[in-house]
């Protein structure tokens, strides 16, 4: 009798302790089924494109970002790329990787974001301690503004060498896609039709650097708000336009309350979907 009373106060003992286990972070599947980082660096070894869809202030999408690609780099060899470097910024980029500036002289001369020195910059430096390309692929912030002023026509206007930082021009566009169609009603008219299509030039032109550069047996992991790419639209629409066969990978980044209990309005975001717990701190 006392070893059953000792193994029943056991077991609730040790419920207790699972059920008050703290964990920041899970990873669901699309249909909204638990699932493992293993299994997304898995499916990510597979893919020749992974678009990492991050919320840019949440700690532990950057630090998920940086431990993805020193594992995915045991077994492929990479590609990197983000939306948070603009095109025209690619030979300063380039020339920090390669040693040939430092990163006074990056702040000096390209346009980083904010958040940089603890979001980015350990992305960066990985790439540039082990000889990884990283792509500048976001369209010019100028020339998205062009955009959302006067259209697409206003790109005409461009250079030929400003050319070369955006999406071959004409840019498809489909005015009906979900993502592009919430954005106009969220913005309640701010904007009108041409704020989608601004967005629409920001992902087409990321879609165009990444197929411009991911190379033979590698895969290309691209950085991007999540927005960016959730619902398999944005950025991947882009990219299946030219290469409809293109084996991709998406993760997306949601915050919760209970991370446990999977909200409804997530299924389907994303290939693998980050759920994170809304009290994680925040990086900015």
């Amino acid at each position: 009798m006392k070893r059953i009373i000792f193994l029943s106060i056991l077991i609730l003992f040790i419920q207790k302790g699972i059920a008050q286990e703290k964990l920041p972070f899970l990873i669901f599947d699309g249909n909204g089924r638990e699932t493992s980082y293993k299994d997304m660096l898995k499916a990510s070894e597979k893919a020749e494109v992974v678009l990492f869809g991050e919320e840019h202030d949440n700690a532990i999408a950057h630090w998920l970002e940086l431990e993805l690609i020193k594992d995915l780099s045991k077994k492929k060899q990479l590609v990197l790329g983000a939306e948070m470097f603009e095109a025209d910024n690619q030979k300063q980029l380039n020339q920090y990787l390669k040693g040939e500036i430092n990163q006074k002289k990056l702040d000096s001369t390209a346009r980083l974001w904010p958040n940089y020195k603890t979001d980015y910059k350990p992305l960066v430096d990985f790439a540039t301690t082990n000889k990884i390309p990283f792509i500048a692929t976001n369209i010019p912030r100028r020339f998205a503004s062009l955009v959302y002023k006067n259209g697409f026509s206003a790109l005409d206007n461009l250079s030929a060498e400003e050319k070369l930082c955006v999406a071959p021009m004409p840019i498809s566009y489909d005015a009906k896609l979900p993502g592009y169609v919430k954005m106009l009603g969220m913005a309640e008219g701010h904007g009108g039709e041409n704020l989608p299509k601004s967005q629409a030039s920001k992902d087409a032109t990321m879609a165009y650097f990444i197929l411009k550069n991911k190379k033979p047996e590698t895969t290309f992991v691209h950085y991007n708000g999540t927005y960016h790419s959730d619902n398999f639209e944005g950025i991947n629409w882009y990219l299946l336009q030219k290469e409809p066969k293109l084996k991709i990978v998406t993760i997306a980044t949601v915050t919760q309350k209970d991370i446990i209990r999977f909200e409804k309005e997530n299924l389907h975001r994303a290939d693998f979907i980050l759920v994170i717990d809304e009290d994680v701190t925040k990086t900015h």
